[in-house]
């Protein structure tokens, strides 16, 4: 393939090739020419990840091709030294992940995966989901996602409420991710076969009021346009302090 759109080549492509933009008659084109390996020839950077401080040692000029976040001096709050980042917030589980689409240009399918190995990959590409909304790889944060959503497919899991408050204390409003674990709360409360309800989103709905009403638009939309029905007619006594099986004498 001679043409090579930016927006979706692979690190791979850009670690093995030169790519150089080319214009012709007034369009503009990537142009695949021999190997040069210049994305793999540059300074090192070390990096640490996660509370263990886990170590990689990859190269800046790779790094910074595929994120702003990259190049040059690192933001402020993970900046240690001009060829040290410390990433302590993050799951190493996540960049390993990052530096295998960095370095091979392809995150594994959960589908070849084991069952009893699906579901830690499921996880490992929602946190992968946020470290790239963070460092702001839009492309690998879809394959991530898309990995996250077959893995619990395929596992028969879903997060809980120790998975989802994280995600609504690291993510923006409006976040896709954000979207999907509402619908899948919404989902496990309406599911008449589940022992959720909502009182085990009790922590999430405290935490964000986001998520209280993402989840609550998630069950209206999911509802159809059933209407309830209208607690202000009809017999009250559903809303009569008494005993239970105790005839209500109110009328």
């Amino acid at each position: 393939m001679e043409n090579t759109n930016i927006a979706v080549a692979p690190a791979k492509t850009f670690a093995a090739y030169d790519l150089r933009l080319a214009f012709y008659d007034g369009r503009s084109a990537l142009i695949r020419f021999p190997p040069s390996r210049r994305l793999l020839a540059g300074p090192m950077i070390d990096i640490y990840v996660g509370h263990g401080r886990h170590h990689w040692c990859l190269h800046r000029d790779l790094l910074s091709y595929h994120t702003p976040f990259f190049q040059g001096d690192a933001p402020s709050e993970a900046k240690h030294k001009p060829n040290k980042i410390e990433l302590l917030e993050e799951d190493p589980r996540a960049f390993e992940l990052l530096v295998k689409w960095l370095y091979q240009g392809r995150l594994d399918d959960v589908s070849d995966m084991p069952m009893d190995k699906k579901w830690d990959h499921a996880d490992a590409c929602q946190k992968l989901y946020i470290l790239c909304d963070k460092i702001n790889i839009p492309q690998l944060k879809n394959m991530a996602i898309d990995q996250f959503r077959k893995g619990c497919n395929e596992a028969g899991l879903v997060p809980g409420p120790e998975e989802i408050k994280p995600i609504y204390k690291t993510t923006p409003p409006r976040s896709p991710l954000r979207k999907l674990v509402s619908q899948i709360a919404a989902r496990q409360i309406m599911d008449p076969e589940s022992e959720s309800d909502a009182s085990t989103y009790k922590m999430c709905f405290e935490s964000s009021v986001d998520f209280a009403i993402d989840v609550v638009n998630a069950i209206r939309q999911g509802s159809g346009p059933k209407l309830l029905e209208d607690p202000t007619e009809g017999f009250g006594c559903c809303y009569h302090e008494h005993g239970t099986g105790q005839l209500c004498e109110v009328g």
